[in-house]
């Protein structure tokens, strides 16, 4: 039926590996625990399933600030379990794809512990470093993700080195060659393990420029508000003139296409990407022997989107990429809102609206051009957790602006698989990493699998469904949306089929007609 690889028409369950199930009662999702739910995701009908970062680490970011790239934290388990579990995912028909996080490492990976040491030890180039200025302030005016400055100064070296989120996340030198070089050898090691791609985190934040560093500009947009980015210093800088998407983070990616196309297999190449004009970045980043996509931000809006919105994100990105497989689309994920919180309100739609709601979003995000992600526990329609309290919150980025910005734990608790479990059948430890929201144990994982009613089982049959689709799995090309106020209408077009897709936020309801 089709000639796509298998990452072009892909559903994609994302793992957050943390929250998905504990295996030996520390109260902290693992490895084993993944492989043990596998059936569940295979179950679903989804094509493949990636795992937010497992690799040794300190928690700081809770793996996004990697000790050892080849190394399995602890805490998630060891490199057979690893081994174990691809291995199941693949006699199942799922695709494995891993994080990897190739912008910036932990303060404690043995690269920065030797750059930090002098001005002329091996690594001493590996990372950003700069003078002061005459006042021995910082550099420039680039400011972090996570709250403050994007420097800090290391004393042994009387200089300042870049973070653009913690100041245990330094920055890694892409201008280096020897660095980019190190990131192909930890993508061999992981594609010889049989992993079938990689999402790679937040490759815009990627550096590879040389001093001197340019200003970011003020952003004109900029409006004081509800929303963490308009609490937020960062926010009111535009990035992409200076710190952000610089052209020559393109190095790498067509460097790490190349180390992909060299195993047999179809290796797949997600890239994280944002910025000032995020569909602009993504076209760059998937030019010709770059990226194989990107992963989309633009139906991720704090505070939701209403059906204009939807239409409008929709439409810029088909418009870009219309007859490729080179976006992916996403609702939810591990760093904002659930959809379910986010989405009623810019809906209009009211509480008990939530769940048709969801369904109907998972099946309008699989109905679109390129691949598409959900996010672990969208197929029950959980929301966020509620009233974490504060004392209990473990995001960083949460914790420095706190009370007023929760952060990222509401949508990050762990999952729950049985109602009438202790922790929801998450873990039999005492006391889990973060508490298990009380709001999610009637929709707990394994009891809606065994229920008809469930919005698992609706999207469990669509997914069935869609794999017989022509123009849905077959072909990546589009026509133009239409529809009332209240309707996102679009035809899905291949050889074979032309196959009219209508989602109606008034009804709640999809429905798929030949014409």
């Amino acid at each position: 039926m089709s000639d796509l690889k298998w990452w072009e028409a892909a559903v994609i369950y994302q793992i957050y590996p943390r929250s998905f199930q504990d295996s030996n009662a520390d109260g902290i999702g693992d490895l084993p625990g993944i492989t043990a739910r596998l059936d569940y995701i295979a179950d679903l009908g989804v094509d493949a399933l990636w795992i937010s970062p497992f690799f040794a680490s300190p928690q700081k970011d809770f793996g996004y600030d990697v000790s050892d790239y080849c190394s399995i934290n602890p805490e998630y388990g060891s490199m057979a379990d690893f081994d174990a579990l691809i291995a199941k995912a693949h006699n199942l028909g799922l695709k494995l794809m891993i994080d990897i996080v190739p912008a910036h490492c932990s303060g404690q990976h043995i690269w920065f512990q030797e750059s930090r040491q002098s001005r002329d030890n091996d690594k001493a180039d590996w990372f950003h470093w700069v003078e002061p200025l005459a006042d021995g302030s910082a550099p420039n005016n680039w400011l972090s993700f996570f709250g403050g400055q994007a420097w800090s100064w290391e004393p042994r070296r009387q200089q300042y080195y870049l973070h653009n989120f913690l100041p245990s996340q330094p920055n890694l030198n892409h201008a280096n060659e020897a660095v980019r070089e190190a990131l192909m050898d930890v993508a061999r090691f992981w594609f010889d393990r049989g992993v079938d791609g990689f999402r790679l985190d937040a490759v815009h934040t990627i550096n590879a420029d040389t001093p001197p560093y340019k200003d970011n500009l003020p952003n004109p947009d900029f409006a004081p508000g509800t929303l963490p980015q308009n609490q937020q210093p960062f926010f009111r800088q535009l990035h992409d003139t200076a710190q952000l998407n610089q052209k020559n983070i393109q190095h790498f990616s067509t460097a790490l296409r190349a180390v992909a196309d060299s195993y047999d297999g179809d290796r797949f190449l997600m890239g994280e990407v944002d910025g000032d004009d995020a569909v602009v970045a993504s076209a760059n980043f998937t030019a010709e022997g770059r990226l194989h996509a990107t992963y989309n931000f633009d139906l991720l809006a704090w505070d939701g989107l209403d059906v204009a919105g939807m239409k409008a994100a929709i439409s810029r990105a088909v418009e870009a990429f219309n007859g490729t497989g080179r976006l992916c689309f996403a609702f939810s994920n591990h760093d904002v809102p659930r959809v379910a919180s986010r989405q009623i309100a810019a809906l209009g739609l009211a509480p008990e609206q939530a769940d048709a709601m969801q369904l109907l979003l998972l099946k309008l995000a699989a109905c679109l051009i390129g691949s598409s992600c959900l996010y672990q526990g969208e197929e029950l329609g959980l929301e966020d957790a509620r009233a974490i309290p504060i004392e209990l919150m473990q995001d960083p980025w949460g914790i420095e602006f706190a009370p007023n910005f929760l952060g990222r734990d509401p949508c990050r608790t762990p999952m729950v698989w049985r109602q009438s479990e202790q922790h929801g059948g998450f873990s039999d430890a005492a006391r889990t990493w973060l508490p298990v929201a009380e709001n999610h144990l009637a929709k707990a994982a394994l009891d809606a699998a065994g229920r008809d009613d469930s919005i698992y089982s609706a999207f469990a049959s669509f997914l069935r469904w869609r794999k017989t689709q022509p123009a849905l799995v077959g072909a990546n090309q589009m026509g133009a949306i239409s529809g009332g106020a209240r309707q996102i209408i679009f035809d899905r077009l291949s050889d074979q089929q032309k196959l009219r897709c209508c989602f109606d936020f008034d009804t709640l309801a999809a429905s798929f007609e030949e014409v």
